[in-house]
């Protein structure tokens, strides 16, 4: 009995010793000692040759796309326009596919790879309609590669999981998630209604202008930082909230804010509600609602102040090339010439010229007023571009604060009294340049 029991051990112990000898081999075949490196590709597509793609997965999903021209269209399992960037990002990594390794030259079974029954199939079309297929199996024992074949090469490869990923697409992955489809290049307007408040910018050239509720200049930054967020406007699919339920969550929930955006195909809507914490949007140019990401969001959740230009001046950077302050009984008039600035023909010391136009071109409001301004006890006026730009300033005092106002436009910039004291001191400051030195004489 003894010796049954022995001989039992045995066998389990050489059975148990094969099976470890084996899985180190494949580990070793697979993941540490390649039979051969190659940077061979395995579909050698050009990228803009694809024309139709098919993934068919092991658990039954099969997704279906189709070029159109230029685009894109996901045809199955429902018809939905593709995210551009997505499918481009897609065809690239196929383009360029190359094995890491070659597992086998001579297949003569690849049951024990997974590609009999693959996780999951691709069947890539080209514009001459020769069709290749793909064939993904598992994991290697590392974990760090996956088994690959191409139908009707015996070969068998080992394929980075990372190479994998970046063609293992859901529907919802490859699905154009944008809610306003527009070139941003070529939008002329917006409008945003948010905060009770509706602000309609205008855009000429490369220079965007309030239009609504009164022609007021823009922070151009901001108008734009407002059309990105419009652009990047996305259905959130991350949860398991279903069309239905987010109708109804919209349907019930109180209006937040309302976008229109204008480029030359036309006007699309998107009408954002809030629900509790989340937010839902309906798209003129997309059907069904959406569960929005809270900072999409707050990126509407915005007002006149927000967009209006706070600088009073707009010469930026460049030296202007003259400047006037008249202060009650005072008047400064500058001018500049080549690198010198000059005062009633008299060369000034440009280090007191600077720190005074330094002041003048960052006085910014604290806020914007409605009412308030009376007679004017400040006026500034900068001459620059070459004479082409000509910004007059009248300023007033208010209680402890002073209001600016621009020549010709509604805007109330309220300044701190500060920056307006500084100003006048640096006036004040204003000197000659010192007189040249007289040459030396020699003996």
């Amino acid at each position: 009995m003894k010796s049954k029991g022995l001989l039992a051990a045995s066998f389990l112990l050489l059975v148990l010793a094969g099976i470890i000898w084996w899985s180190n081999r494949k580990v070793a075949t697979a993941d540490k000692t390649p039979v051969e490196n190659t940077t061979t590709k395995l579909l050698g597509i050009p990228e803009d040759q694809f024309q139709d793609i098919e993934i068919k997965k092991r658990a039954g999903e099969i997704i279906h796309l189709q070029r159109a021209d230029s685009k894109w269209q996901i045809v199955s399992p429902d018809a939905l326009p593709a995210d551009p960037e997505a499918v481009s990002s897609m065809l690239s990594s196929l383009s360029s596919l190359s094995p890491d390794r070659t597992v086998e030259e001579k297949a003569a079974s690849i049951d024990q790879y997974g590609l009999s029954q693959p996780a999951f199939e691709l069947y890539v079309t080209d514009k001459k309609k020769k069709t290749s297929k793909l064939l993904i199996g598992d994991d290697t024992p590392a974990g760090t590669a996956v088994y690959a074949a191409i139908a009707g090469d015996p070969r068998v490869f080992a394929i980075s999981s990372y190479k994998k990923n970046s063609f293992d697409k859901s529907t919802n992955d490859l699905r154009d998630k944008r809610l306003l489809i527009f070139d941003s290049d070529k939008v002329s307007s917006i409008e945003l209604n948010a905060k009770k408040q509706t602000v309609a910018f205008a855009r000429t050239k490369d220079e965007w202008q309030i239009v609504k509720p009164k022609p007021f200049r823009a922070a151009r930054s901001h108008v734009e930082e407002l059309l990105r967020s419009l652009r990047d406007v996305k259905m959130d699919l991350s949860g398991s909230e279903d069309e239905k339920k987010a109708a109804g969550a919209f349907g019930s929930g109180a209006p937040f804010a309302t976008a229109r955006v204008t480029d030359i195909s036309g006007t699309q809507e998107l009408q954002v509600r809030k629900n509790k914490d989340d937010y839902y949007a309906k798209s003129s140019a997309v059907a069904g609602v959406y569960r929005l990401s809270s900072a999409t969001g707050t990126a509407l959740d915005k007002g006149l102040d927000d967009f209006q230009n706070k600088k009073l001046f707009d010469f930026a950077f460049a030296d202007p090339d003259k400047v006037e302050l008249h202060d009650g009984s005072k008047t400064y008039l500058l001018t500049h010439s080549a690198s010198d600035w000059w005062s009633n023909g008299t060369k000034m010391e440009p280090s007191t010229v600077s720190a005074l136009v330094d002041k003048i071109r960052d006085l910014v409001a604290s806020k914007f007023a409605e009412t308030g301004f009376t007679a004017s006890q400040m006026d500034l006026i900068v001459t620059s571009d070459s004479g082409k730009r000509v910004e007059k300033a009248m300023l007033s005092k208010n209680g402890d604060k002073y209001l600016a106002k621009r020549e010709n436009e509604p805007a109330l910039y309220e300044l701190n009294a500060s920056d307006v004291t500084d100003l006048q001191k640096l006036a004040a400051d204003l000197k000659p340049a010192a007189a040249a030195a007289p040459p030396s004489s020699k003996k």
